[in-house]
């Protein structure tokens, strides 16, 4: 089994900044491409952030310039920090890894930490 779990979520003014964090446990081989997704109500889950396992990553465009993903593969960790935030930005963010279990390759997701962008 594999475990996700996210911490740093919360609530910020406008403006304000916030760092997530997601770290896996559990049979791991490897891991491949880690990343951040979110959700908001009434809308289907995003993608936020993407990071390969050399540290290439990917952005949406709507937090490029504000946001920078980063990991730690001695660690299983993923990072976001998040600068700059918006009311729009308030989701449930989720950690999503690729992980091999030795030769099998699945997703694997954490259970989401909500973040409240508000004055």
């Amino acid at each position: 089994q594999v475990q996700l779990v996210e911490s740093g979520g919360g609530l910020v003014q406008p403006g304000g900044s916030l760092r997530l964090s997601c770290a896996a446990s559990g049979m791991i081989f490897s891991i491949f491409d880690m990343g951040w997704y979110r959700q908001a109500p009434g809308n289907e889950r995003a993608l936020v952030a993407t990071i390969t396992r050399g540290g290439r990553p990917v952005y949406a465009d709507s937090v490029k310039g504000r946001f920078t993903i980063s990991r730690d593969n001695a660690k299983s960790s993923v990072y976001l920090q998040m600068n700059s935030l918006k009311p729009e930005d308030t989701a449930v963010y989720y950690c999503k890894a690729q992980v091999d279990t030795i030769g099998v390759i699945n997703d694997h997701w954490g259970q989401g930490t909500q973040v409240t962008v508000s004055s």
